[in-house]
């Protein structure tokens, strides 16, 4: 291990993350299960990014957020699988202190500009479902950008705060986490510096950004399903029903994977089904949003549709 003294201290300079345990026999299928899930996430999340930026019909708010979402999802996964999927390759499970911060850095940019990106697309629904005469006026262009740049803004700023707060711990003891990323609580447990002011910021900031978030999106959907119980139509009322639930799945695994992890008091029996949580919202979330958001969507499989047929075409 890499160290150096300082003031007669051992100074951690590296980590060990530990992942899902020293079980050998278990690498090559989590390799191939987490290979799976990256490639497939990766792949429907890029399919949707160019059909939103290549076919005209759907430069709608709607689909503009949908891009966004996944954009965010492509980067969002790849802070954390390739370094997973090298681990359990190689066998190497060390990361340098500053690799590790920058990997939560990153990490955490991602998931707090998705709490807001999510609430901005319920907002969207709602006033597209609940508020068709002035939707075009209230969701403009100007508008939708001015959400994407705040959900963003937002998560460069909470990170840079914690970063810079986390920036002033030592580390003289254990270097190992118990976890497959760089996460907060596991990394701070691992300071000898004293974190109780940068936990009590942590639970405040992460309050903050993920509950109002979770709150708005919920109202959304509350408002969008009471919409939806007056179609007259049962076919009409099925078939919104059917994706306003299939979305609401998804967003209340998201934020109830998150709250479970950031917002609740961290408490030592709580700590060793963390990283099950964490799978849902750093795994599971990016791999099917883009099933549930838009490849169940008519317009998204048009579009694909009139992809490979020019595709085929220019051929």
């Amino acid at each position: 291990m890499e160290h150096m003294e300082i003031d007669n201290e051992t100074t951690v300079t590296t980590f060990i993350l530990l992942g899902f345990g020293n079980a050998p026999e278990f690498e090559i299928p989590l390799f191939l299960l987490f290979l799976i899930i990256y490639s497939l996430t990766m792949a429907g999340n890029i399919i949707i990014i160019v059909l939103v930026i290549t076919d005209h019909h759907l430069h709608i708010p709607m689909y503009f957020f949908l891009g966004n979402l996944s954009c965010l999802e492509t980067f969002y996964t790849s802070t954390i699988l390739p370094r997973l999927l090298a681990s359990f390759l190689t066998g190497n499970r060390t990361i340098s202190v500053r690799g590790c911060y920058i990997q939560f850095y990153c990490f955490g940019i991602l998931g707090v500009a998705e709490c807001y990106l999510l609430a901005s697309m319920s907002y969207d629904r709602y006033l597209a479902i609940c508020k068709p005469l002035q939707y075009a006026t209230l969701m403009s262009r100007r508008f939708c950008f001015l959400l994407s740049a705040v959900s963003w803004l937002c998560g460069i700023a909470v990170m840079t705060l914690l970063i810079s707060l986390m920036s002033e711990l030592k580390y003289c003891g254990p270097h190992e986490i118990g976890h497959f990323f760089c996460d907060f609580t596991p990394v701070i447990n691992l300071s000898c510096s004293d974190i109780t002011l940068l936990t009590q910021v942590s639970l405040i900031v992460s309050f903050i950004n993920i509950v109002p978030s979770f709150l708005l999106t919920l109202l959304s959907y509350v408002c969008i399903i009471a919409a939806i119980v007056r179609i007259p139509s049962s076919d009409g009322r099925k078939k919104a029903f059917s994706t306003c639930s299939s979305h609401l799945i998804v967003v209340s695994i998201f934020y109830g994977s998150l709250m479970f992890v950031y917002v609740l008091p961290q408490k030592e029996a709580l700590r060793k089904v963390d990283k099950i949580f964490s799978v849902f919202y750093t795994v599971l979330t990016p791999l099917i949003n883009p099933l549930i958001y838009s490849l169940r969507n008519k317009e998204v499989k048009k579009a694909l549709m009139r992809t490979v047929n020019k595709c085929g075409i220019s051929k």
